[in-house]
């Protein structure tokens, strides 16, 4: 797999000579015994090299997970002098970047011992690792059990339902009430045989997939040539796992910041260098980033960071329109929340950097509020749309 990532090196366009190009036209259309396989590769000769060295996903859905593009964000790049990547991570089988943590948490049980063929998979969860984790279930034969706020839509609930998970929606309440949905996963699983919480704030296993994938998968796209790399912690995997990585392998050259939406601690943690934790205060519009503690994914590299960008929700929300409009990316908001932060850290390093980021997933899941005129002017973010983009507001 890691033979991909090396070959998915940011694209230039092909000019196919014109003789090759009439060539595979007269044959293509015309005799078969005229018809050159060697014409029809030379239309697309980095897509015949990365294919073959993608060979053949044995594994089906979990030997597919991973080794996304690494996209240049043209527009935000040339506004900065800089050069913005981001890791499609929305082409990931199952949608999304928590497809690794979820095969990493699964695989991880199964290491241990706390997993056995015909097992139950159990997880609190409202999002993206949730339909992660039923993808791999189904492909490795668990069953799946989903705890989550009785908050979440009735989307998402029969998403995962249509998925093959047993779900229970259960009040909504602090991590610190026993009625938790965290807490009732834990209690289901701890009374079950061949039973497993995968715990995907705390299991290390969920940080060890993006030092063991993401991070060599970005450092390889850039050849090295990265100067800086930012996104947003909810579990923290990806940003604990990919800092680790990054850092080592440069011993301590890349630049590493979190952005943190409003009502999460974490820009003040890291700004204070540990000192302050806060207390977690208003909302988001963003969805599974953001946070209130400090996870056991984020502790061992928390020190590693250099420093915290704070992103409000309307950068975030002008963000989701111009990456539609300027790059023909349909991202949700967390993504674009990490584009705005690669932007604003791009703007503080200066011009002739690499940085990269991280595109969580598309906005398909999200389109009936981050589209509708109505919830943004409900949540006061209308004006955060540019004027020149409000006609892809097309929900009432």
């Amino acid at each position: 797999m890691f033979a991909r990532t090396a070959l998915r090196v940011v694209a230039r366009p092909v000019t196919i000579n014109r003789t090759v190009r009439l060539g595979y036209a007269t044959a293509a259309t015309s005799d078969p015994s005229q018809f050159s396989a060697s014409a029809v590769e030379a239309m697309n000769p980095r897509g015949v090299e990365i294919s073959k060295a993608q060979r053949i996903a044995e594994d089906g859905f979990i030997s597919a997970i991973g080794n996304t593009p690494l996209l240049r964000l043209k527009k935000l790049s040339e506004e900065t002098g800089c050069t913005i990547l981001g890791k499609a991570e929305f082409q990931n089988p199952g949608g999304s970047v928590k497809d690794r943590a979820a095969y990493y948490v699964v695989k991880d049980a199964e290491e241990r011992g706390l997993l056995k063929p015909g097992g139950t998979v159990v997880e609190g969860t409202a999002g993206n690792t949730g339909i992660g984790l039923a993808h791999v279930c189904r492909s490795k034969g668990y069953k799946l059990v989903i705890f989550m706020p009785n908050t979440q839509s009735q989307g998402k609930i029969d998403l995962l339902r249509l998925l093959g998970a047993e779900v229970y929606p259960v009040p909504a309440v602090a991590y610190e009430n026993p009625e938790n949905y965290n807490h009732q996963a834990t209690r289901y699983a701890e009374a079950r045989d061949n039973c497993v919480w995968t715990n995907q704030f705390d299991n290390t296993a969920n940080r060890q997939a993006h030092i063991e994938t993401t991070g060599p998968e970005i450092w390889a796209q850039t050849n090295g040539k990265i100067d800086a790399f930012t996104c947003a912690s909810g579990t923290a995997g990806t940003i604990a796992g990919v800092t680790r990585y990054l850092k080592t392998v440069s011993e301590g050259r890349v630049q590493c910041y979190v952005a943190d939406p409003p009502g999460s601690v974490i820009f003040g943690y890291v700004s204070s260098h540990g000192k302050e934790l806060g207390e977690r205060k208003g909302s988001s519009i963003t969805e599974g980033i953001g946070q209130g503690r400090i996870t056991a994914n984020l502790q061992p590299d928390v020190e590693l960071l250099d420093g915290a960008l704070k992103i409000e929700d309307a950068k975030s929300i002008e963000m989701v329109y111009r990456c539609l409009d300027e790059e023909g990316l349909y991202l949700g908001a967390s993504s674009c929340l990490n584009v705005a932060a690669a932007r604003d850290l791009s703007v503080k390093l200066g011009p002739g950097k690499t940085v990269v980021t991280i595109l969580c997933d598309g906005a398909y899941r999200y389109a009936d509020r981050l589209f509708s005129k109505k919830w943004l002017h409900e949540k006061g973010l209308w004006e955060a749309v540019p004027e020149r983009l409000r006609s892809y507001a097309v929900l009432d």
